[in-house]
């Protein structure tokens, strides 16, 4: 029998791990500067947990059981830092501005064999604050994140979601979720064919088309009858768009027929794409959702929230495809070797005083059962910089490697 992953999993081996510790590392770098920190949560999650607020659909889920209890791996972890927080930090001081680097599961639901069901991600939560301040952090962030890896020529994609629901509410009941499916996904055969007036069809196609040059979409959005809370939603978003051009230079189209699969959005909406090798990807997504922590809080109450997450593994696409990535596994700096048996005790305490003079530095001990002519050939084709041979009475000869 060969042995292999699971189906849908997969092993990453140490230059794999080096390349995504090189994406990872960056983006740590940013969130602290922002002042972000770091919150590590369950993998496993009470399925109600995971559904609650639309978060995810079941059949997505990873599911286990444990006794009784209906568990999940989870698939995304705003839902888990949203129940974290209200449960585990009631004393905490607002704004709570907290990143995570984490793998996530989903269910291969399409069938097909072998698909990727384990993922890694990288994201942040702003926590306990509304308002542009608010969402223009978590936009300006990302492209700070963006610029970190070096990665260019994508565009973020704004909608908002309040507006976009608001519109949707003029479609009868029945057929709603047809028309936000369909325009979820840019469906505008299903739009044609749907059972709607005349007024509702033409409604439903603006809606697909507005998309583009934030001022051309906004003109169309104003064509339309709005309430005054909606006409609110539009002058924020306003707001937010002239506060982003004046502060970053990036290609950003708003998108009022952007829905999001997930359904706990409340305000803005937003995608990072990303075009390779002529093919557009997501790298990354986010939003603002003020009713997500009310479902976790004992007390039910609201807690304003925005945040957004980061493939790691289609940034690791785009960044191998520029060859940005490290190329080999880092080598060590040292090979340090007892020259006799009497040696070794002193060559355990030279390779000890080499690693606490530098945590960045590399040291391996020499395992013997080789020759000289044969350690001097494991420690070039490693890329060891140097040999120390360490003689019976613990004196280093330290040798440079070719």
């Amino acid at each position: 029998m060969v042995y292999q992953p699971a189906t849908g999993a997969r092993d990453l081996l140490p230059l794999d791990v080096a390349q995504k510790h090189w994406i990872e590392d960056r983006l740590q770098a940013v969130f602290h500067r922002w002042g972000y920190h770091r919150i590590l949560t369950s993998t496993l999650e009470r399925m109600d947990t995971l559904l609650a607020g639309e978060a995810i659909e079941r059949h997505k889920v990873i599911q286990l059981q444990n006794g009784d209890e209906e568990l999940g791996l989870r698939p995304e972890l705003t839902a888990s830092i949203a129940r974290t927080v209200v449960t585990r930090m009631a004393e905490a001081i607002y704004p709570q501005r907290l990143y995570y680097n984490a793998n996530v599961f989903r269910r291969n639901w399409e069938g097909r064999h072998n698909l990727q069901q384990e993922y890694y991600q990288a994201g942040v939560e702003l926590l306990g604050y509304d308002g542009l301040r608010a969402n223009a952090e978590i936009l300006l962030l990302v492209i700070d994140c963006l610029a970190a890896l070096g990665i260019s020529g994508y565009h973020i994609i704004l909608g908002e979601a309040s507006i976009t629901r608001s519109l949707l509410s003029a479609f009868p009941a029945d057929v709603r979720t047809k028309v936000r499916t369909a325009i979820a996904h840019l469906d505008r055969v299903t739009i044609d064919t749907l059972n709607l007036s005349e007024e509702l069809h033409d409604r439903a196609r603006i809606m697909l088309d507005l998309r583009g040059d934030s001022e051309e979409v906004l003109e169309k959005v104003s064509k339309l009858h709005l309430e005054p809370d909606q006409k609110e939603a539009i002058n924020d978003l306003k707001s937010l768009v002239k506060l982003l051009k004046s502060e970053k230079d990036f290609s950003l189209i708003l998108d009022l027929s952007l829905i999001q699969t997930i359904d706990y959005y409340t305000g803005i909406v937003f995608e990072v794409v990303n075009s390779t090798n002529g093919l557009a990807g997501v790298l990354g997504s986010g939003g603002r959702y003020d009713q997500l922590l009310g479902l976790y809080h004992p007390q039910k109450q609201n807690i304003p929230g925005i945040g957004f997450q980061l493939n790691i593994d289609d940034l690791y696409t785009v960044l191998a495809a520029s060859k940005q990535l490290p190329q080999d596994i880092p080598a060590s700096n040292w090979l340090v070797v007892p020259v006799t048996k009497d040696a070794e005790v002193a060559a355990f305490a030279y390779s000890h005083k080499l690693r606490s003079a530098s945590d960045l530095v590399r040291v391996e001990m020499d395992l013997g059962g080789r020759d000289e002519g044969e350690i001097r050939k494991y420690a070039s084709d490693r890329s060891i910089s140097q040999i120390a041979w360490i003689q019976s009475d613990g004196t280093p000869i330290i040798e440079s490697v070719k």
